[in-house]
């Protein structure tokens, strides 16, 4: 029997269980989600009242912007899908440039999900880094100012003194909270009642212990800062800042962080190694395949808003098309050289193939002469 679906306006297929480009309002298909919780991601933190992801602002709106130009196919939807309802990471690969980025945004803009919380990776990157980051050298630089402070120094080095002291008595006087801030992953962990959109990029860069180290966290959905546990006794509730903004408004108990909601996490790979058979058992796996003719045309529609059966847009894609057999090409590429065009560049038909050349450089494979 067939799966019941819907036709959306523009033709395209809307199957009836998608949360991710699936029917419905809003609201409606993040119910569907909360409704289906597997029993291996029940937590049951207190969500804080005082913290709400940004729902406006820059960041919001280049997630939007972002997230709206991107074309899914039915078969990249189904992926994401199975991913969501069993809330495991979903790691995507593909060549350079088809968009795997940009999928993250998407499903944040899609679900109204507040912006994504972007994690780049290198091969320095360490865990700990996408948890929190603790400001040492600020808080040595305030401990040589209350020491000046006490001492026989100039007008103008005491009133400084005096100001960070005032300033650190307002977040908590010998508290080391005002020098830690909550990073990418330690953002997406905190206890919500909707799940944060984390993407990992380019996990493939990283140490190689690092898809291991991931694991518990995963897992366990929770985190501990050691330097907030350690004080404990003395400061057992404190607020620090976050990745969307560096004010201390989120509470963490006894150094403890533990998600309500576990996050949507997209891992991205261009497949510069393999990872442990551990890491991909607990991932859910997309591959992304360089859009074809009809793709690149909603792509050109959404993300230019022009024609794309119309010049120039028309004859670039079919250019575009016939260079990707000598070598790989990226989507943005094409949206270049269409968008020099559209704004008067490159106008002389002599210079036509001088743009395809600069514009539209294979990133691998045979190079044109």
């Amino acid at each position: 029997m067939n799966a019941p679906q819907d036709t959306a306006q523009d033709g395209s297929t809307v199957k009836h269980w998608w949360i991710y480009q699936g029917p419905g309002s809003r609201t409606q298909r993040l119910e569907r989600l909360s409704g289906s919780l597997p029993p291996w991601r029940h937590f049951t933190s207190t969500q804080d009242p005082d913290y709400q992801p940004p729902a406006t602002g820059a960041a919001w709106e280049e997630t939007r912007r972002r997230g709206l130009g991107y074309v899914p196919d039915d078969s990249e939807t189904d992926v994401v899908n199975t991913a969501l309802y069993l809330r495991r990471p979903l790691l995507v690969t593909g060549k350079p440039g088809v968009g795997k980025s940009t999928l993250a945004y998407s499903i944040a803009a899609d679900l109204g999900l507040g912006p994504v919380l972007h994690w780049p990776i290198t091969s320095r990157t360490a865990v700990r880094d996408g948890l929190y980051q603790y400001d040492a050298i600020g808080r040595l630089h305030d401990a040589n100012l209350r020491q000046l402070a006490t001492q026989p120094r100039s007008p103008s080095i005491r009133r400084m003194a005096r100001s960070r002291r005032t300033g650190r008595a307002a977040s908590g006087a010998a508290s080391i909270a005002p020098y830690l801030r909550l990073g990418p992953l330690g953002t997406a962990l905190l206890p919500q009642e909707q799940p944060r959109v984390l993407l990992i990029d380019e996990i493939d860069k990283g140490d190689i212990d690092l898809p291991g180290d991931l694991l518990t966290i995963f897992e366990e959905g929770s985190f501990e800062i050691p330097e907030l546990a350690r004080a404990a006794a003395h400061h057992p509730q404190v607020r620090i800042g976050t990745q969307d903004s560096p004010d201390p408004h989120v509470r963490v108990e006894r150094g403890q962080v533990q998600c309500r909601t576990f996050p949507i996490v997209i891992l991205t790979s261009n497949g510069e190694r393999d990872f442990p058979p551990p890491f991909l058992r607990r991932c859910i796996r997309l591959h992304i395949e360089p859009p074809e003719k009809e793709k690149l045309e909603e792509i050109v529609r959404r993300r230019l808003n022009v024609s794309p059966t119309e010049e120039p847009s028309s004859d670039l894609i079919r250019m575009f098309l016939g260079r990707q057999a000598d070598g790989d090409l990226a989507t943005d590429q094409l949206l270049n050289a269409i968008q020099l065009r559209l704004s008067g560049a490159w106008s002389d038909p002599a210079d036509y193939g001088r743009l395809l050349d600069i514009a539209m450089q294979q990133l691998a494979g045979r190079p044109r002469n």
